[in-house]
């Protein structure tokens, strides 16, 4: 019999037919099955204000779907408080916290517990305290898989013309989950813990070869103009870092990325027209530049009848426009490009032309992006220094940062197969009504 509903329990469910997970820890395979309890057998309301002040600005919490309660000065470089503190409501470490403000892939809020020191939360956030039922640390991994958080939160969380939540603090506890008794929510929670510690470490060997890669380029290719200590400083002629065969060449010759490369852009065909979609070349936009498949597709005869312009495998895409400007890739795919994407093919290897661009992604979006916002012109990009060693030179540097972005691909696949690997632990190690039958 399946079991539906988040607050609905058959009466065939008694103490030995309750249900279990599909994955269970040797010490607890004989014990009795998990209960359907409403939250608030978990969790209660300490409703306890900021009345006298303890906590300051620099004590606000926020919550992120990623990283839990964060403090905002550490998190955010900046406190986000409102003029007068003191109706904030406190929360000491071990508490849950749920916050009313939609994400995209929790779009009735989130729930997490405070694993650093006490804090305070402004209003927009309810805050409970585990009962002697409840671990906060199960708590905050069961509601961190999307699907949990989702199916309880929806039924209970209604949404205003603004996407504004209401609910009340007090209802969100009126839902049910299953949970097993207190010992085995700690040996769940302390599992999923200890996966969580090795995909931080081997998130943080990722970031640290990224860093790696760009200390290198920064070295590897010549600065260009900057200010260093109040002082204007020209752009160099030669990098700080040359390869032993290298150290005595001569200067590299001054270019810019229009000069050394063909370019082009191109354009989409009209989508009032069905005939123009739906064919078998892909449609690259820019944020796709890096994909091996794009979400839409167009016909030869869209192709013919618009602006759009055909890439090859191999050839430097910079995407334009929007959020992805100054992004660049590598094509992996043959495709039509649209008016938001530059196409370069350099005078002899595409693969220098793509890491001197990533060398100078940074330099180029703040100098010619306020803020990281609006867009980049063929114009632009064509303009940006680019100064060019022989040929030997180029292929060397390319091949020597390809092969770092080739470990830190292989890294960056390892902390994805970690976070696959602890998502399907998840969907075995809880129980889930819709999920199970009995």
């Amino acid at each position: 019999m399946s079991s539906k509903g988040a607050g609905v329990v058959t009466d065939e469910l008694d103490q030995h037919s309750r249900l279990v997970p599909a994955l269970r820890f040797p010490e607890f395979r004989d014990a009795d099955g998990w209960e359907f309890k409403t939250l608030n057998h978990l969790l209660s309301e300490p409703k306890q204000r900021n009345r006298n002040l303890k906590y300051g600005p620099g004590d606000v919490l926020s919550v992120s779907g990623e990283y839990g309660c964060v403090n905002q000065i550490e998190f955010m470089g900046r406190s986000y408080a409102g003029v007068s503190v003191k109706d904030y409501h406190v929360v000491e470490t071990g508490d849950v916290v749920y916050t009313k403000s939609p994400l995209k892939v929790a779009p009735f809020g989130i729930i997490k517990a405070n694993k650093g020191r006490n804090g305070i939360v402004s209003t927009l956030y309810a805050v409970y305290r585990p009962t002697a039922n409840a671990r906060a640390d199960y708590i905050d991994h069961y509601f961190s898989r999307n699907y949990n958080l989702n199916s309880y939160l929806q039924p209970i969380v209604k949404k205003g013309a603004k996407n504004d939540m209401k609910v009340k603090n007090s209802d969100v506890l009126t839902g049910s989950v299953w949970v097993p008794k207190v010992d085995e929510q700690k040996k769940i929670a302390d599992c999923l813990a200890s996966i969580d510690t090795l995909i931080a470490a081997e998130a943080d060997k990722l970031e640290a070869l990224k860093d790696h890669k760009k200390g290198l380029m920064q070295q590897l290719f010549p600065r260009p103009e900057r200010i260093e200590n109040g002082k204007r400083l020209p752009a160099e002629t030669k990098p700080r870092l040359r390869f032993a065969e290298f150290k005595d060449a001569s200067e590299w010759q001054e270019k810019t990325v229009g000069t050394s490369s063909k370019s082009f852009s191109g354009g989409t065909p009209s989508t009032t027209d069905p005939s123009y979609y739906g064919g078998d070349i892909a449609f690259i936009r820019s944020a796709e530049i890096d994909a091996v498949g794009t979400e839409l597709t167009i016909t030869k005869k869209g192709l013919i009848n618009s602006s759009a312009k055909m890439v090859n495998v191999g050839d430097v895409l910079i995407a334009m426009y929007g959020a992805n400007s100054g992004n660049a890739a590598i094509s992996r795919i043959n495709g039509a490009i649209n008016q938001a994407v530059l196409c370069l093919r350099h005078e002899s290897d595409n693969a220098f032309l793509y890491q001197y661009w990533c060398s100078r992604q940074k330099w180029v979006t703040e100098k010619y992006l306020q803020g990281g916002q609006g867009n980049l012109s063929a114009e632009i990009i064509k303009s940006v220094s680019m100064p060019t060693p022989t040929e030997a030179e180029q292929e060397k540097i390319a091949n020597f940062l390809n092969s770092l972005d080739r470990v830190v691909a292989a890294q960056h696949e390892r902390v994805l197969t970690l976070k696959h690997h602890k998502s399907g632990l998840m969907q075995r190690l809880f129980v889930v009504s819709e999920e199970v039958n009995v």
